[in-house]
């Protein structure tokens, strides 16, 4: 699926019952909370409430990108793009209702607030890519307006940078009214939401060098075939930019395979960790009575937290999971000493595989006994630090 730039945990949260009129405090703002959740399994930023990317217990997926246009991301502090992720998948059973979670939440609170845990005031839009077992959306916002196209078949990709153009099969109605009122569509020629709402024209967005057109490219390559270990590849592909290195260095990715037989699992793998290419992808499958996955989540300080407190962001506390600590001090092996850090990466790749193996069995007859996969990501976790442990 995608990449995060946060520093990122994997989370999971049982489905819950609420009562009628209680409230969700989201990273910014509290809204009203709904009767019932869904279960949640999420790779997040460990400041914030929301995630940038996760599934649900009716394999519903959603990850979200950046995106800067025309309108200013400036505002005030409102939903985060990251806390829509997470209410999408909370309370949506298939892709399209969460296309409608999120455009309503939209429409009602907006979309704003600093999207980095400092004070820089960093903000952006967000396009969302969602999906279930049958299909898949792709939604597209610019402050309260957005537009959604039905992916129908192949592939696709979001990558920072507006991505649908004339096939718009769900749409704010009054974003092409106010795109005319901006003069930036005169009205009459076919409406091209990449071109109208971009800064920039549809043949930059197609210009090779950026993100999505080089993960464009890697999708078509295997357009077909796409498997597990492809979107792996893809996710640690370095060249292309979409493993990122620098202030905005990949720090989680995530890759679900989900069977269109609702009598088979989906799978989620998540690596909890900065950089794909030194992290091992690990499943996780919802079943009863999972545990918490205390391997891979952060200390919480309530009401102390600096993201709480106003003025916000004056000091920024330890947020490294155990998983995450034990991986700093292997990614800097692999970096200093060539011949260790080939062996520990091996092992890694090899641990990596044969879980890989074990899923293609609950992917091909289902899940059997249920009750040895309540610790699957937590064990996998374990393995991977015991890989560590042998340095």
């Amino acid at each position: 699926m995608l990449p995060s730039s946060c520093d990122t945990f994997v989370v999971y949260f049982p489905a819950t019952d609420y009562s009628a009129g209680e409230k969700v405090e989201c990273t910014y703002i509290e809204i009203e909370q709904v009767l019932h959740t869904y279960a949640v399994v999420l790779s997040k930023p460990a400041w914030l409430w929301g995630a940038e990317m996760g599934a649900n217990e009716h394999q519903v997926c959603v990850g979200n990108e950046a995106v800067w246009g025309r309108e200013s991301a400036d505002g005030d502090e409102a939903l985060l793009g990251m806390d829509l992720v997470r209410l999408a998948l909370e309370r949506a059973n298939t892709a399209e209702r969460a296309v409608d979670v999120i455009t309503e939440l939209l429409e009602k609170y907006g979309q704003g607030g600093s999207c980095m845990e400092d004070e820089s005031g960093f903000t952006y839009h967000n396009s969302f890519l969602i999906s279930d077992r049958t299909e898949a959306w792709l939604l597209e916002t610019s402050g309260k307006y957005w537009a959604a196209e039905r992916v129908e078949e192949g592939y696709r990709n979001i990558s920072n940078q507006y991505g649908i153009t004339t096939k718009i099969d769900k749409e704010h109605p009054g974003m092409r009214e106010y795109a005319r009122s901006k003069g930036w569509w005169d009205g009459e020629t076919q409406f091209n939401f990449a071109t109208v709402y971009s800064f920039m024209t549809t043949a930059r967005i197609e210009e090779a060098g950026n993100r999505y057109c080089e993960g464009k490219k890697l999708l078509e390559k295997s357009n077909g075939h796409i498997t597990a270990e492809v979107m792996m590849d893809i996710l640690r592909d370095k060249d292309s930019g979409i493993n990122m290195e620098g202030m905005f260095m990949t720090t989680g990715s995530m890759v679900s395979v989900i069977p269109k037989d609702p009598d088979l699992p989906g799978v989620h793998y998540f690596t909890a960790t900065p950089d794909p290419e030194r992290s091992v992808f690990k499943p996780f499958i919802f079943v009863e009575h999972l545990k918490p996955l205390k391997e891979t989540t952060s200390p919480s300080y309530g009401a102390d937290d600096p993201v709480k407190k106003k003025p916000r962001f004056q000091s920024k506390p330890d947020r490294k999971h155990e998983l995450f600590v034990k991986h700093e001090l292997v990614a800097a092996i692999i970096d200093s000493h060539k011949e260790r850090g080939k062996k520990i990466t091996e092992s890694m790749r090899q641990l990596e595989k044969e879980k890989m193996t074990e899923m293609e069995e609950h992917l091909s007859v289902g899940v059997e006994e249920p009750d040895f996969l309540v610790n699957l990501f937590s064990e996998s976790v374990k393995e991977e630090i015991a890989v560590y442990g042998k340095r």
